[in-house]
């Protein structure tokens, strides 16, 4: 039953792990960009819950609240920091998106200060079958997780829209000699990932209520590490790397002799998978033009 228990948890975990690790995923699949800001666009959404929570207590319009606000923030993002480097070397854009990473955290400090803010989004309690203790909130995350997983793969693969960014992904100039309007592509990733990170926030705060302005930071760095071993730039390996890198971690908290390293632990199976498959696990080798 213990087992059962930690696995349900994991797949919880990794759920939100691979919300996140989608806008992780999609952006470099598309854009050829890490955008290191994207976890604290977490933390920007949990806030916008807390204040609207404060004043409208109702969760559902917190969320809603959370991702109309992310949403908007990944396109300004996008269009202040991160379009104008086009062209520009990798390193320039890391620079810079980790630069935007600490401003929004900063940012979030200045205004809401260092200490914890304490948000009860919702009290679901638990369902129990025999001598099994299931939390609810545990099956809405998986559930919705699953739901929005297949909703955006659905989406990238049978709408024209979808297709667009397949195609840009694949080759920009070809694309773009296509008619498609690459900008237009590349601006829409940043608000579907900075939608994602606003659920992604919603799901932490069902779990843990402690929201600070480093919500998203760990979170992130996991979730990117989730996309990488499962294939960045792939959206099934998104998910298969979440959940991966989630049932590790919560089957390691539970054993006391690792829990203090699960961290570690996490960072080296990236590390053992990327030296047996660069690519990750449902990545797939891209060809360099020259």
């Amino acid at each position: 039953m213990k087992l059962i228990e930690t696995l349900l948890n994991g797949l919880s975990i990794g759920s939100t792990y691979a919300m996140i690790a989608l806008g992780y995923t999609m952006v470099y699949g598309i854009a050829k960009m890490l955008n290191f800001a994207h976890g604290d666009v977490i933390m920007v959404g949990g806030y916008m819950i807390f204040v609207t929570m404060s004043a409208i207590a109702n969760p559902i319009i917190g969320l809603a609240a959370a991702v109309i606000f992310c949403l908007l923030l990944g396109i300004t993002i996008e269009k202040i920091a991160y379009k104008p480097l086009r062209g520009a070397s990798p390193l320039a854009v890391l620079i810079t998106a980790i630069g935007v990473s600490y401003l929004l955290q900063s940012t979030a400090q200045m205004i809401f200060g260092s200490a914890p803010k304490m948000l009860i989004l919702l009290d679901l309690g638990n369902l129990e079958f025999g001598g099994l203790k299931i939390p609810v909130y545990t099956l809405v995350t998986l559930g919705c997780s699953v739901v929005i997983m297949i909703a955006l793969s659905l989406f990238v693969k049978y709408t024209k829209v979808g297709r667009a960014m397949i195609a840009v992904s694949e080759d920009k100039g070809a694309a773009q000699l296509m008619g498609i309007n690459v900008n237009g592509i590349i601006t829409l990733t940043f608000a579907i990932g900075s939608s994602l990170a606003a659920f992604a926030g919603f799901f932490m705060l069902l779990k843990s209520p402690s929201l600070t302005n480093t919500l998203g930071a760990m979170p992130g760095i996991k979730a990117f590490t989730a996309a990488v071993i499962g294939g960045i730039g792939s959206i099934p390996g998104a998910m298969v790397g979440g959940i991966l890198i989630g049932v590790i971690e919560a089957i390691s908290l539970t054993i006391p002799a690792i829990a203090p390293y699960t961290d570690a632990i996490e960072f080296l199976i990236l590390i053992v998978i990327l030296l047996v498959r660069p690519s990750g696990i449902l990545g797939k080798k891209r060809r360099e033009k020259v």
